[in-house]
């Protein structure tokens, strides 16, 4: 039998979406305070089971509630990320290699998130510094999948995930180095998008690095909270260099084209299990039935060059956070306690330190041959994973960094490319395993078409809907 852990019951918020809750707060039939209560309650009786909160912050939410908030989600009860700066509250960012101080200030970012009128509860979890697609220190805490606690929420926004999942709220924030907004949304059936590079406020620091791979979003239930967020987002800080977003609330008309790949050939990374290959042919076939073009070439990249260049880089990060931590977060790092994977990414850049600039060089190359595709297509799809959700303890911290690398890359090859070039890119369920996991789709578009994204989820939403997923 499996571990369902469900937060959904007939309190005032049902099984209602972000943008119905709304709805209902500004009818009247229900309050903020209400909301808020009634989500409190929710992640009172299900967190002991899924572990997806780092800090509560109740109290504040409670008093906030009372407040006349404005924005198209004012009232709607949420999280924030726990690597992200919130007012008073600490960011622990998933280590217990220091001891976090309260933030002076919000971040950008969540002054951002919170100008949609969200109000959050707390903090979420997420693995040490976000490094990794599973959070599974048992010091910390393992954050368990909704669907079956057996299972991984994926990475980093696992708490996040956990808690939109589980029916305590409807949207949570989240954010994406590598796939860490998309890999997640794909373990627990959900919504979640990386939009284009500076579609939002980056991460706080993003703009000194080489290449900046960090991306702020959420992760939702339904494409029409995604949309709503992005377009109440937009008001409040609007990038004039990319096409304006506004409130995208259907599909669109223009049928598209779309190039999917081959599985790759069995032994290589990339290569995908019996029930994500059916998914992804599934999916493909659906869309044609829609009435879009689909075409299917071989893979054209060579994963592993791809994933040598971005581990090397993802080292670097890495690295900055072991090493500068004392700058980065105002506090000492205490090494002896970091994970070994931390410490492996990061000894493993100082041994290729000066392979740096040419892996960046050949990243933005390959990136660029891959946004060459949308001269011909609109958009690109693939499985967010290669297979199926896995097991708590395959990313246990107690393995050595070369076999928890091993198995990240082969577990998640095809999102962080999107990261380099800026894409955006989406994930939304489109299936299920044997276990009855679920199992995400990723669709790429090309760079500020985010839009279409959103136009084409909207289709696919309407003709295979997961909201019956979520059950009161």
């Amino acid at each position: 039998m499996r571990n369902k852990v469900s937060a959904f019951t007939n309190d005032v918020l049902g099984n209602n979406d972000a943008v119905g809750i709304a709805a209902l707060i500004k009818s009247g039939a229900i309050s903020a305070k209400e909301a808020v209560e009634a989500a409190i309650k929710r992640a009172e009786r299900v967190n002991g089971q899924l572990n997806a909160i780092a800090t509560k912050t109740y109290e504040t939410a409670s008093r906030e509630a009372l407040e006349n908030r404005s924005g198209a989600l004012s009232g709607v009860p949420s999280f924030i990320k726990d690597n992200i700066p919130v007012k008073g509250v600490p960011s622990q960012s998933g280590t217990l290699a220091f001891k976090a101080k309260p933030a002076k200030r919000n971040s950008k970012f969540v002054d951002q998130f919170l100008s949609t009128g969200l109000i959050s509860l707390g903090k979420s979890t997420l693995p040490e510094f976000g490094l990794i697609c599973s959070t599974e220190n048992p010091n910390w805490g393992i954050t368990r999948n909704p669907w079956n606690t057996d299972y991984t929420t994926g990475g980093s926004s696992s708490g996040s995930a956990a808690m939109v999942a589980s029916g305590v709220v409807p949207i949570a924030s989240a954010n994406d180095g590598a796939g860490s907004t998309r890999i997640p949304a794909a373990c627990c059936g959900l919504v979640g998008l990386k939009p284009s590079r500076n579609r939002l406020i980056n991460p706080e620091g993003s703009e000194l690095l080489p290449i900046n791979i960090g991306y702020e979003g959420v992760l939702t239930r339904s494409v029409r909270d995604t949309a709503t967020f992005y377009a109440e987002a937009e008001k409040h800080y609007k990038n004039l260099t990319l096409p304006e977003m506004g409130l995208v609330e259907h599909a669109g008309n223009k049928r598209l084209r779309i190039l999917f790949f081959d599985n790759v050939p069995e032994g290589r990374l990339g290569y995908q299990d019996e029930d994500t290959r059916k998914t992804l042919e599934s999916t493909a076939k659906l869309l044609e039935t829609l009435g879009h073009q689909v075409d299917r070439i071989p893979f054209p990249i060579v994963i592993e060059d791809y994933t040598h260049d971005f581990l090397n880089y993802y080292g670097f990060l890495s690295f900055i956070q072991r090493d500068l931590g004392r700058i980065l977060f105002k506090a000492k790092v205490d090494k002896s306690k970091l994970e070994p994977f931390t410490h492996g990414l990061s000894s493993q850049f100082k041994k290729n330190v000066l392979k740096l600039p040419n892996s960046l060089k050949r990243l933005r190359t390959m990136g660029e041959d891959f946004e060459q595709y949308f001269k011909t297509y609109d958009i690109i799809l693939t499985p967010v994973l290669a297979h199926t959700p896995s097991k708590i303890g395959h990313f246990s911290i107690d393995l050595p960094y070369d076999e928890i690398a091993k198995r990240a890359v082969s577990f998640a090859p095809f999102t962080g490319l999107q990261n380099i070039t800026g894409a955006p890119a989406l994930t939304l369920p489109m299936g299920t395993s044997a276990e009855g996991l679920p199992i995400g789709m990723h669709f790429v578009s090309e760079y500020g078409h985010d839009k279409r994204l959103l136009e084409l989820a909207y289709e696919l939403e309407a003709a295979q809907p997961w909201n019956f997923l979520y059950e009161a």
